[in-house]
């Protein structure tokens, strides 16, 4: 691959650990909230760690969600991790009710009070049937445990979207994917070995 994949920083995020996991598996890559290194990327990584609310100020002072989105549309391969996932969507009920990209319609909503929170430790990905052994999740066998760490969840409003779910409290989507455009909740960073494997498919796409 003769491009780079664009890290994108927006103040939020393990970025420097994304993009050593990213080079681990063959990337090279730019950490930058440039529009201009957007464009020329081969693919664009979102992530993120805290608030809904403070990441869409980041991402609106920096004036960079256009040049995202517009490069989501064109097919540029995309992968939101976490806190990157959950603002692709309408909206979020994290400290009342925060809007967000609106690329994947539905909504983020925090776990039921009968469980601990965070979900944060190792749990298992279950994977639709039909995307077993397929694009990101190629050769990793279905149920494999990932890391996850988060207070919140998405609720896509197009099933077609859900690729993996997770059991912690209540069944949760913890993958989604719509053409180009790919998200987890679980961090491929830190997940070792088969989160090493996650990005090795999203790298393939590219």
């Amino acid at each position: 691959m003769d491009k780079f994949i664009a890290v994108v920083d927006y103040g939020l995020g393990n970025l420097r650990s994304v993009s050593k996991a990213l080079e681990a598996v063959g990337a090279e890559t730019r950490v930058t909230n440039d529009p201009q290194e957007l464009k020329d990327s081969a693919a664009i990584v979102l992530p993120g760690v805290g608030a809904f609310q403070r990441a869409m100020e980041n991402l609106q002072a920096l004036d960079i969600m256009p040049t995202i989105c517009r490069q989501i549309e064109k097919g540029k391969p995309f992968l939101g991790i976490c806190l990157g996932l959950q603002i692709l969507f309408t909206e979020s009920q994290e400290h009342g009710r925060n809007a967000g990209l609106d690329i994947i319609k539905g909504k983020v909503t925090k776990f039921p009070a009968e469980v601990k929170i965070p979900h944060m430790g190792w749990n298992n990905v279950n994977l639709k049937f039909e995307m077993q052994n397929a694009k990101l999740f190629k050769d990793i066998p279905d149920g494999s445990y990932f890391y996850f760490v988060h207070s919140y969840y998405v609720e896509p409003k197009d099933k077609k979207t859900v690729v993996a779910s997770t059991e912690y409290g209540k069944v949760f989507t913890s993958v989604i994917n719509k053409d180009n455009l790919w998200g987890v909740q679980f961090h491929p960073e830190k997940s070792h070995k088969l989160g090493l494997k996650v990005l090795e498919g999203f790298l393939s796409l590219c």
